[in-house]
């Protein structure tokens, strides 16, 4: 079976205090990483055992997981099983890149994300170059903020002309269409994000061959759909997989609307989905 898994476990934490972000500087206790922790290596083993299956894993913490060793030795050890296809994170990418020499970068990738004013630019650009030397998969994206703008810039001319720059649209801002060229010129793939997708009735593949796994195991058809199939240690899930339609009026989120069959993405990020990179070098244009 060839699954695609959206695991979020209890980490809440961050390093950062992004004023756009819930969990800015938000602390974990002790008791909650331990959690965390004991949550991962759960999924792990799970994932270690699942030899006649295709796997392939987004790690999609409310928190900033790279920051903690055990998500650091999780996926360095995911990306050397035979049964797993990809895995990959959503990071800030604060923390030492060195860890990534351990791992099987046929396998592993990163999606990072620039937070202007949490790094300096040059800190942040110079990680990436790291990246590349060291020949890791990633794309690099930030959250487009009439504020953001200049910075997006600025980093657009900092990055190798094969590095996609994602943008995604601010959570309640809406884009005059002259705003939204200017996000275009930078993403040719904004306009992707600038407006929800209507979703209702249409056909996902979340709940078939995409799913969300949360720290207990409980198995939901994706991040914002509560109600669950089955937990993932039990095996009852697997009862519950099949086609079906959305069941939410909208889906304004990448991590949902790209797994809708109504739109093209799964061609546009064809061996890069989960990495959120194309399939093909993006044309920027940088004027």
């Amino acid at each position: 079976m060839d699954l695609t898994l959206l695991y979020r476990g209890p980490l809440a934490s961050c390093d950062y205090d992004c004023p756009y972000c819930p969990f800015a500087k938000r602390r974990d206790t002790p008791a909650q990483l331990r959690a965390d922790r004991a949550a991962l290596e759960r999924f792990t083993a799970w994932v270690r055992e699942q030899t006649g299956d295709r796997l392939s894993i987004l790690f999609t913490p409310w928190g900033e997981g790279l920051v903690r060793s055990w998500y650091r030795r999780a996926l360095v050890e995911l990306s050397h099983l035979p049964q797993v296809e990809r895995v990959a994170i959503q990071t800030n990418l604060s923390c030492r890149t060195e860890w990534l020499a351990e791992a099987d970068l046929d396998t592993l990738a990163l999606w990072c994300t620039y937070h202007p004013g949490q790094t300096p630019s040059e800190r942040f650009v110079d990680k990436l170059d790291r990246l590349t030397r060291s020949g890791v998969r990633f794309s690099v994206g930030i959250v487009g903020l009439p504020a953001h703008l200049e910075a997006a810039q600025r980093l657009r001319a900092n990055l190798a002309d094969h590095v996609y720059l994602w943008v995604n649209a601010a959570e309640g801002h809406t884009y005059t269409d002259e705003q939204a060229a200017r996000w275009t010129a930078l993403d040719p793939l904004f306009p992707f994000s600038r407006h929800p997708h209507r979703s209702a009735g249409q056909p996902c593949r979340t709940g078939s061959s995409v799913l969300s796994v949360d720290g207990e195991g409980t198995v939901r058809r994706c991040h914002f759909v509560q109600d669950p199939l089955g937990n993932l240690y039990d095996g009852s899930y697997r009862a519950a997989l099949a086609p079906r339609p959305c069941p939410l009026a909208l889906c304004d989120c990448h991590i949902g609307y790209v797994h809708l069959e109504t739109l093209p993405l799964y061609d546009v990020f064809a061996g890069g989905v989960l990495e959120r990179i194309p399939a093909q070098a993006v044309l920027i244009d940088q004027t």
